[in-house]
């Protein structure tokens, strides 16, 4: 066993897909898998055990031990080969999940928990872990996967280094084609130097695009190089980042980002990309934070 995903399990149908894309996480990279709990107090000081006029299959306590051994029943029925374990840790979700991802190399959460408001797409749990894990955090839907490619929405930056590197793993260990996806506009591509300054233009027609494609194939050539078995698309769109990725997404098995990009501003813990695909991204998606992210 090389390493350790985990997931968060809470009862809902969410987090039994997150189950399911666990253990199929863990058994791809020949992982152990284990499944947490947060278990938190009631405000009123209801007994963990069964109340003495109720079934005795009752109370807090069995419901927990039944909602985690479904959760392992259904994570060696989907990855018999994976060691599974498992732990309820009092306190609350996120907080006991960001302890989790200090020791995993993967956390995967579903996207709406038990507390989820109807037509919010993405729980508060969910959202916060993203921006304080401590490894790359998956989130999943309940619908089935697309059996397309990973997307990886790269925009040449230092901070989006390590979303590439996770991007072409999953790759390799799916077996999957890579479509590596870079979108722009006149108004966040940074100008190249000009040729010529003493020209009126100092930059000829489609110099900004040609610009764009450099610093996609730059970010992708080390990867490429240590991954040759993986199939890669390049695609550089002209348009906004959020509206091309979440329609790559439609057709993806996994999107694939990092946190903050090039223009996002300093002490900010999400971009506004990773937030937008948050909530509307139609498949898997998984977000890495670059290096020095963490607090």
């Amino acid at each position: 066993m090389s390493g350790l995903v985990v997931v968060g399990v809470d009862g809902s149908a969410s987090s039994l897909a997150a189950v399911d894309a666990a253990a199929h996480e863990a058994r791809l990279r020949g992982a152990g898998l284990r499944i947490v709990h947060a278990f938190v107090w009631p405000a009123t000081h209801v007994p963990l055990g069964p109340w003495p006029l109720g079934p005795p299959e009752g109370g807090i306590r069995n419901m927990v031990e039944h909602l985690v051994a479904e959760a392992v029943q259904r994570a060696r029925a989907a990855a018999p080969e994976v060691d599974v374990g498992h732990v309820v840790v009092t306190g609350e979700p996120l907080t006991v999940l960001e302890a989790q991802s200090r020791a995993a190399e993967l956390v995967v959460v579903g996207s709406r928990g038990m507390g989820g408001f109807v037509g919010l797409l993405v729980g508060s749990t969910a959202v916060h872990l993203v921006a304080h894990g401590r490894c790359p955090v998956l989130v999943v839907r309940e619908q089935p996967r697309a059996p397309g490619p990973i997307v990886l929405g790269a925009d040449g930056s230092p901070a989006g280094e390590r979303a590439v590197d996770f991007a072409f793993a999953e790759a390799a260990f799916r077996k999957a084609d890579l479509l590596a996806l870079h979108a722009w506009t006149t108004w966040n591509a940074p100008l190249p130097p000009p040729r010529d300054p003493s020209l009126p233009y100092a930059n000829p027609p489609g110099a900004l695009a040609a610009e764009e494609d450099r610093l996609l194939s730059e970010a992708l050539a080390g990867h490429q190089d240590r991954y040759p078995e993986v199939p890669v698309e390049h695609r550089v769109v002209h348009g906004r980042t959020r509206e091309v990725l979440i329609e790559a997404s439609r057709s993806a098995q996994l999107m694939v980002v990092g946190a903050r990009g090039r223009d996002g501003f300093a002490g900010l813990l999400l971009g506004s990309v990773s937030q937008a695909l948050l909530h509307h991204a139609h498949c898997p998606l998984a977000v890495v934070r670059g290096a020095g992210e963490h607090r």
